[in-house]
Parts: C-alpha cells; sequence; structure tokens
C-alpha cells in the first residue's frame, strides 16, 4: 500500500470524521435546549444501553479487514470471500445474542437506575428495546462494510456512515420538535439504524460483489482461524466496555442526576477519540499488507514515527478544549451545563489523551495477529478503570467514575511498555525508551504552554487568562509543534507540499491576470 493511498484513506476517515462531527456537536446543543434535564440523562442511558450490542462485534469487522487486506494484496478473491462469508455467520450469531442482552437490559433497568423518574421509566424499556435491536442488524450489516475497509476503499464506508449519521440527526430532531415521547424517539433512530444497514448491503451489492458474502460459501477452515484471531480480540472488547462503555451506566446508578452533565463531557472526550481512530483506521489493513514485505526494522520506524504523529494529533486537539473547556461549554449548551461539565470534561480529556498515546502500537499488533501479547494491558486498564470507578463513585459521586478512568489509562500505558512491548521485538525492532522519548515524550513538548498557565485555567469559572496570556498559549503550542514536535526533514518535506499545493492557484491567478 502506498503512502498517497494510505493519507487517502486517513483523509475519507477524517472527512467522514468531520461531517458525523457536526452531528456529535449539533445535536447535544439541540436535545439540552429543547428537553428538561431528567429526560435527556435518560435518553443518554438508553443509548448507552443499546450501544453495548456494538461490544459484540468480538473484532469480526477488523478481523475481515485484516484478511481480505492479506488475500487482496495475493491476488485470492476466493479467500477474501471465503473470510467474508465466515465473518458474516458469526455476526448473525452475534445479532442474535445482541438481541437477547437488549432484552434483558429493558428487563433490569428500573433495578439499574432507581433514582430514573418513575414517569419516564416505562417509555425508557421500550426505547431501549427500539434502539437494541435496530443496533443488532447494524451489528450483523457491519461485515459488507468491513469488505470496503480489506480493500481499502474507504470512501464506500464513510458515504453510508455519514448518511446514516444525517438520517439520525434528522428523525431525532423532528421527534423532539414534534414532543415525542422517549418510545417514539427510540423507534426513530431505530428506523434510522435499519436505512443505514440496508444501505450498506445496497453499497456491497453494487460497488464490490466480486467479494462473495453468502453462507454457502462458510469455509471452516477460515472459520477456525477467525475465531482463533477475534478469541482475544474478544477479551479485548469485554475490556474496552469496562473501559469506555460501563462510565455513564455507573454515572446513572450512584448519581442519576449527574448523567446529563457527565455526557455533555463525554462527547467532546469521544470526538477526540473519534479523529484518532479515523486517522489511524488505515494503519490496519496497511500494516497487514506490509508485513508481507517489510522487515521487523521498517515496521519499528513506522511504528515510532505513527506513534509521534498521534501524540501531536492527540495534543493539539485536546489541549484546546481542556484550556478553553468552560468557554466551549458555554457556547455550545449553556451556562448550566458548562458549570456542572467543566470538571468532568477535563479529567475524562487527560485520561483518553494518557490512554491513547499507544493507539498505534496496540492497532499494528493487531494487524500482525499478536494481540494476545497486548492482552494483559488491556485486562489490567479495565480492571483497575471499573475498580476505582467503581469505589471513587460510592465515595465520591459522579466524578469518582472519571478520576477511575484516568487512573486506569496510565496503568494501561504502563502495562504496554513495561509487559506488551517486550514480547514484539521480533516485530517492532524499536526499542522501548526510544519510542517513548520519541515518540510520546518528544511531541509532548507542546503542552509546556498550557502546563504553565495551569493555575490560571483550571477553575470552575472562565479561565483568568488576558489577551496576552492566550496568544502566549496559542503560539507557544504551534511554535513547539512545529519545532520541537517534527524533525527538520518533515518540516522540509511539508513546506514543499504547500509549494506544490500553491503554485497551481498562482499559475492560474497569473493567468487570469494575463487575460
Amino acid at each position: 500500500m502506498t503512502t498517497a493511498k494510505f493519507a487517502r484513506n486517513s483523509a475519507a476517515n477524517v472527512l467522514r470524521l468531520g461531517l458525523t462531527s457536526l452531528v456529535a456537536i449539533l445535536l447535544p446543543a439541540y436535545l439540552t435546549h429543547h428537553l428538561p434535564v431528567a429526560t435527556y440523562g435518560a435518553w443518554v442511558l438508553i443509548l448507552q444501553l443499546g450501544a453495548y450490542v456494538s461490544y459484540l462485534d468480538f473484532g469480526v469487522q477488523t478481523a475481515v479487514a485484516k484478511y481480505i487486506a492479506e488475500y487482496e494484496a495475493k491476488g485470492d478473491y476466493d479467500g477474501c470471500s471465503r473470510c467474508a462469508s465466515v465473518g458474516l455467520a458469526i455476526m448473525l450469531a452475534a445479532a442474535a445474542l445482541g438481541v437477547v442482552l437488549t432484552l434483558l437490559l429493558a428487563w433490569r433497568a428500573p433495578h439499574l437506575f432507581r433514582a430514573m423518574p418513575p414517569n419516564l421509566l416505562a417509555d425508557a424499556r421500550i426505547s431501549i428495546l427500539f434502539v437494541g435491536v435496530s443496533l443488532s442488524i447494524t451489528l450483523a450489516a457491519s461485515v459488507f462494510s468491513a469488505v470496503f475497509l480489506g480493500l481499502q476503499r474507504y470512501q464506500v464506508p464513510m458515504v453510508s456512515g455519514v448518511a446514516t449519521r444525517l438520517l439520525y440527526a434528522a428523525v431525532i430532531c423532528v421527534a423532539v420538535a414534534l414532543h415525542s415521547s422517549l418510545a417514539t424517539m427510540g423507534a426513530a433512530v431505530a428506523a434510522a439504524n435499519v436505512a443505514g444497514a440496508l444501505l450498506q448491503v445496497v453499497l456491497w451489492k453494487r460497488l464490490a460483489a466480486h467479494v462473495k458474502v453468502t453462507l454457502q460459501a462458510i469455509d471452516r477452515t477460515m472459520l477456525r482461524q477467525m475465531l482463533a484471531y477475534c478469541a482475544v480480540l474478544t477479551i479485548w472488547s469485554v475490556c474496552m466496555l469496562f473501559i469506555t462503555g460501563i462510565d455513564i451506566t455507573l454515572v446513572g446508578h450512584y448519581a442519576f442526576n449527574q448523567v446529563a452533565f457527565y455526557s455533555i463531557a463525554s462527547s467532546p472526550t469521544n470526538l477526540i477519540l473519534l479523529v484518532i481512530g479515523a486517522a489511524l483506521g488505515p494503519l490496519l489493513p496497511a500494516t497487514s499488507a506490509l508485513s508481507v514485505a517489510r522487515s521487523p526494522q521498517q515496521l519499528g520506524d513506522i511504528l515510532a514515527r505513527t506513534t509521534r504523529y498521534s501524540t501531536i494529533v492527540l495534543l493539539l486537539t485536546g489541549l484546546p478544549v481542556v484550556v478553553g473547556g468552560y468557554i466551549i461549554l458555554r457556547l455550545w449548551v449553556g451556562s448550566n451545563y458548562a458549570v456542572h461539565s467543566i470538571e468532568f470534561l477535563r479529567i475524562l480529556l487527560l485520561a483518553n489523551i494518557v490512554r491513547n498515546l499507544c493507539a498505534p502500537y496496540s492497532t499494528m499488533v493487531v494487524a500482525l495477529s499478536r494481540q494476545r501479547v497486548a492482552t494483559a494491558a488491556a485486562i489490567t486498564e479495565a480492571v483497575v478503570n471499573l475498580g476505582c470507578s467503581i469505589w471513587f463513585a460510592k465515595h465520591y459521586g459522579a466524578i469518582g467514575v472519571a478520576m477511575g478512568t484516568l487512573v486506569g489509562s496510565f496503568a494501561g500505558v504502563a502495562m504496554h511498555f513495561g509487559v506488551s512491548m517486550a514480547y514484539t521485538q521480533t516485530n517492532f525492532a524499536v526499542p522501548r525508551m526510544q519510542l517513548f522519548l520519541k515518540g510520546i515524550l518528544r511531541p509532548s513538548a507542546i503542552a509546556l504552554p498550557s502546563l504553565l498557565l495551569l493555575p490560571l485555567w483550571w477553575r470552575e469559572a472562565a479561565p483568568a487568562l488576558n489577551v496576552g496570556m492566550w496568544a502566549f498559549g496559542i503560539l507557544g503550542t504551534l511554535l513547539l509543534a512545529w519545532f520541537a514536535a517534527i524533525t527538520a526533514a518533515e518540516r522540509s518535506q511539508l513546506r514543499r507540499f504547500l509549494r506544490r499545493r500553491l503554485r497551481p492557484s498562482q499559475s492560474a491567478a497569473a493567468t487570469q491576470e494575463g487575460r
């Protein structure tokens, strides 16, 4: 896979992210201004419980994309078809399990959220059923998007993902504008989810039908291979559930009145996670293809550079939200939410910046089928996160859940560097200390201006920063990103790239003047 193709796929992912992020930004702002705090909190919990179905992916989408990328690199389209067909069989079983899980969660909702107002509870349970069952259908259809990911045609899933998200936003806004119940809102979301699933199937039929996806093409050898590959990813999925998927549910159990505020704080955090996920998404099939011909030294160099770039993106996207979070929240959802959400926002952002420092390593390990060695880090983070979140929640309420997430993130990174990377030196020939110093510590210099101004912006009210301090923070961050985070060779490459991009427009301008 060429660098240009990787860049195009990353750009497609980022474009999809940019468009769907508009929904993630505008929709909560609309809902928080049109729904009571308790109703919005209940709606957030409905979406959270429904989203648990997505954790039943078991890593199948990742596996399908990986194996199709490898088979296509060899020109083996029969292998691509066998892989996709096995993926469909597993996802159908997962979808059935998702329906059972949804029924269980709807049944236990009154016990999970004892403080939820009784007038919301009945509609909430119906809505959970709508959302969960529709997401189970979407789960089964996700194998068709995985085919395009394996073929490294990221533009197609981008189109289906954006279309589904826009439809979701439209139907929710209409339902809220009509003062509909939570049950009606759930039905509207279910309709959008099912439509999105059908769109994935239609796009596959029209654009990638040469990769057969049928239950008649199931191959037992491929099934065993896929299940073996996904076994460890299933553990990872369970760990991710405890790391990122259970926090709002814990808040709903221990402090229901804080759910709406905690969820608003989670939205910018999730957005930053989507940014890094979109940028790194093409790395998995690219690594799978490159591993056929590249040496461990070359893969180690790719890991080091990708880790550094990822750290730069994390800090440049996360620091402005951490420092100016109160102002952003106030403009976005109003002063009431800003006051109650800012503390959650800062802790959650810091936690997720830390835990994603090793995202490139985790992605490349999965691409090389070495995910088993990284399981210790995932389990450690999950156990520490869950244990600390529950303990802190009992003693400190909702803020304790965020504190548990922060502690868990440090534990996960420590286990990656202390344990996992020791077993993958044959895959990535890069010393751990070098990876830490050059991939993480060097670009972390970007955070120095924010740290110097910490006493002035870490407060519940608006940051006590004047114009000069804001200028110092912004310019200092950008200068450090340019001179410290990237190398001289990379600065030269960026300058040449910009000059090439500017020359056509300059030539066109000169032509127009001549006319």
